[in-house]
């Protein structure tokens, strides 16, 4: 492991009862204000391996408390594995924390009740056109196939997404996002959080895997960790892992092997997104894909890296540039969106909206308002009169244009046809946004039993993977409300291989 993946600040190698998952849940506010452009510290002197103490013995052990890996941990211990979960953070939560749109899934109870038509095949197609067609077939069914099972999932743990809305690359609506209006990723970790505390899954946060170990036949037979508080090893095992450690779009240096404009932009990643996982399967011998692959997001607060939901255009925002103006259809994906966006005067723009986006999304409140974030104004021609542009005429004419093309039913000039609704309910809101390093789509090459895959496409006996980690779902570019969508299946059949492969299913 590279030291970017070890000096992840302040560590207190503890288990975590109900009240270190709740801070994983509710803290994220502490981890969005650190730097996210790379980490400084100082890592204790490592043991030696030999002086390694004992863990404990278990039957999985899931690298990575994030979304993918609680949801592998809470479906493993309930078919009867014991499990214990290994985080390097301060909490848990990893990239799921930042997630703010919702969960992509079709054939659903809620778009059945909203009369929306939708299909596994089109909820497929639309994921691997999203894409740029480079995906894995196979694996975008078996997510889009399970994608309603997923949603029932968590509404038996207790998590609803009862609300349905409309994202970038969606043909239909199928993002569901909490009812309240609140972001998905708190959401779903805080309560993610307390059913694995319910459940007294083992967990340890601060603990940096540093290796994977194997028996004297060559199984997998455990982890090596390292507690940055005592500076001392530990040796935790088992026959079968979980790796869920995320992706690396907080890593800079990785980033730039692949992309080296990307060197000094901004990141919505959480700062222990290091791609500690990938190495750490590739030195078993696991194969990767897709690893070039790297996604921006196109409405990033550049100055705080604080994301602003797909959701929000997906209910109805507009973006308008530096000269007052539309650009695009803002409901093209992230990547193309960020690329018209870059195209611009200065390269950013304005998120542009009503109390109506503004009431049901909290997030608006609760990430940007506080913070001074949140411009707003109680007439189209006063919200201009503060906005950072050439000209308020050219803003309101835009405006009004956007508005009157909706009233009278005339085409959009940018070819927007979805979530067209018109931007009239007083006060007006804006946010100063530009693109930033969102998702990294490439990781560990898995089939769709989760397995790790070596370079001859041979699964690796009693590895598993789940999450950001791994590569070959999304292809060239992720859908808004495909990762979680993608977190939940896989963390869920990763865990049903892993029963069948411990004996247990």
């Amino acid at each position: 492991m590279g030291k970017a993946g070890r000096n992840a600040g302040m560590r207190t190698g503890k288990a975590i009862d109900r009240r270190d998952f709740m801070r994983g849940a509710l803290g994220t506010g502490a981890l969005a204000a650190l730097s996210f452009a790379g980490l400084t510290g100082c890592a204790p002197k490592q043991a030696d391996a030999s002086e390694a103490q004992d863990g404990g013995s278990f039957d999985l052990i899931v690298i990575g408390a994030g979304g993918a890996g609680m949801t592998a941990a809470m479906s493993a211990h309930d078919g009867g594995a014991r499990v214990i979960l290994l985080e390097k953070m301060a909490v848990a939560g990893g990239n799921t924390c930042f997630a703010e749109g919702g969960m992509n899934a079709c054939c659903t109870k809620l778009q059945e009740e909203e009369g929306v038509e939708d299909s596994v095949d089109l909820f497929a197609s639309d994921t691997y056109k999203g894409g740029h067609e480079l995906g894995n077939k196979e694996l975008i069914r078996y997510m889009c196939e399970n994608s309603n099972a997923a949603i029932e999932r968590l509404a038996e743990r207790g998590m609803h997404l009862t609300k349905i809305s409309t994202s970038g690359g969606a043909s239909v609506p199928r993002i569901h996002r909490p009812e309240d209006g609140s972001a998905v990723g708190k959401y779903l970790v805080k309560h993610m959080c307390d059913q694995c505390a319910e459940r007294g899954v083992d967990a340890v946060t601060h603990m940096d895997v540093q290796e994977i170990l194997a028996g004297d036949d060559g199984a997998i037979a455990g982890v090596r960790a390292l507690d940055d508080r005592s500076g001392r090893l530990v040796d935790y095992h088992a026959p079968a892992i979980v790796i869920a450690a995320g992706g690396f779009g907080a890593n800079h240096e990785m980033l730039a092997q692949y992309r080296p404009e990307l060197r000094e932009a901004v990141t919505t990643n959480q700062p222990g997104a290091q791609g500690d996982g990938i190495l750490l399967g590739q030195a078993v011998g696991a194969d990767t894909v897709d690893i070039e692959q790297i996604q921006v997001h196109p409405t990033v607060e550049q100055g705080t890296s604080i994301l602003l939901s797909e959701g929000i255009r997906g209910d109805s925002a507009v973006l308008v540039n530096a000269e007052g103006n539309r650009f695009t259809d803002e409901l093209l994906t992230r990547d193309v969106v960020s690329a018209a966006e870059w195209e611009q005067p200065g390269g950013w723009a304005y998120a542009v909206f009503d109390k109506h986006v503004y009431d049901d999304n909290k997030s608006i409140k609760e990430k940007f308002e506080k913070k001074g974030l949140l411009i707003s104004a109680d007439t189209i021609e006063a919200l201009g009169a503060q906005l950072e542009i050439t000209s308020t005429d050219n803003f309101t004419a835009t405006m009004d244009a956007y508005n009157s093309a909706i009233e009278s039913g005339a085409d959009d000039p940018f070819g927007r046809w979805k979530s067209r609704n018109p931007i009239v309910n007083a006060p007006f809101y804006a946010i100063k946004v530009a693109p930033g390093i969102h998702h990294t789509m490439g990781g560990l090459r898995i089939d769709v039993d989760a397995q790790v895959l070596d370079a001859a496409g041979q699964p690796i006996p009693g590895l598993f993977a789940a999450g950001e980690v791994t590569g070959g779902i999304h292809g060239g570019n992720r859908l808004g409300g495909n990762a979680i969508c993608d977190i939940n299946v896989f963390g869920h059949r990763a865990a049903e291989t892993a029963l069948g492969f411990l004996g247990l299913a």
